[in-house]
């Protein structure tokens, strides 16, 4: 086994509970840690985690507009916010239960809503337009995390787990989707027990999707009609209870993976080899490329959005 190399950046604490009513402080040092060299070719061993804005209820579905702000869902918050570098924060819209987003090739804001079990649109006046709520008839479960294919088609994730209470799950298992320009929505896998983050490599030959449930990274290879074949896994990511599951993922210009996970955010090359991890002061949920050289990572972590310079440029679909 390959000798871990560990360099602390600084060091954060959260109060994460009371115990019979005397606080009890866990302390979560943000930290770079290396499983292989190769890590510090893309985050510099003096890298700084730079708080961008907190005070959130829970942060989901990071992405980044070329205007210079970055999208934000907060779930238990049912708002979407536009969030500057500066830390100032615009309501865009109020949504219940946004999650994962994306901006399709026309730059309109994607949004997976899951109390409207249903994927929209975003208008520039704050309104919704839904873009898929059914399969074949039957409800959505709870629409996850989406992005934009090399074929400018959306694909999404549809797992049940934030199904409100009293809500019935109508479609007997939790899919991978595409939704194509005309609408068509087309089932492309049905056998992940909780489909979550997902990504395309950068030539977009290969497809990512994490199955939270099973705590791993699937990888799939993608057929000329954008249909999806020989599913495997890549990798997983195993931790304690609530340390974190697999969940979102994005994709640098070199096919390396960044993928949340336990305590942080794992680093994997496209060889399915786990090369880092970056812990972080609050457990992640997603992540998004950011600033006009795509070379910064936002991260939303429970009640905040953080910001980590790299050194390597990030692969952003909707930019192509």
């Amino acid at each position: 086994m390959r000798r871990s190399l560990l360099i602390t950046v600084s060091v954060l604490t959260l109060l994460v509970g009371c115990v019979s009513g005397t606080a009890q402080v866990a302390r979560r040092t943000f930290a770079l840690e290396a499983q292989d060299p190769t890590f510090w070719s893309l985050i510099g061993r003096d890298t700084e985690l730079e708080t961008i804005a907190s005070g959130f209820r829970f942060t989901e579905g990071p992405v980044w507009d070329p205007s210079g702000f970055l999208y934000v869902s907060d779930e238990k918050g049912n708002k979407i916010y536009r969030v500057y570098p500066s830390g100032r924060k615009e309501e865009v819209i109020a949504i219940g239960d946004p999650d994962g987003n994306t901006l399709d090739r026309q730059h309109r804001l994607i949004d997976c809503s899951s109390v409207l079990r249903a994927v929209v649109e975003i208008t520039p006046a704050g309104k919704y337009n839904i873009l898929a709520n059914s399969y074949e008839g039957k409800k959505l479960n709870t629409p996850n995390d989406v992005t934009v294919g090399p074929d400018d088609a959306l694909y999404f994730t549809d797992p049940n787990m934030d199904l409100a209470r009293g809500e019935k799950q109508e479609l007997p298992f939790q899919g991978v989707y595409r939704l194509d320009k005309k609408g068509e929505l087309t089932l492309l896998a049905k056998d992940l027990s909780e489909p979550n983050g997902l990504a395309f490599s950068p030539d977009g030959k290969h497809f990512y999707v994490d199955d939270s449930e099973q705590k791993n990274i699937r990888i799939y290879d993608v057929t000329s009609n954008g249909m999806l074949a020989n599913g495997r896994i890549f990798g997983t990511e195993p931790g304690g209870h609530d340390e974190g599951v697999p969940d979102g993922m994005k994709v640098d210009m070199d096919g390396n993976l960044y993928v949340t996970g336990p305590k942080g955010i794992w680093v994997w090359n496209a060889n399915g080899q786990h090369i880092g991890t970056i812990t972080l002061p609050e457990q992640p949920a997603n992540l998004a490329w950011g600033n006009n050289d795509h070379g910064a990572l936002y991260i939303t972590a429970t009640t905040s959005v953080y910001r980590l310079r790299t050194k390597t440029a990030g692969y952003v679909p909707y930019s192509k």
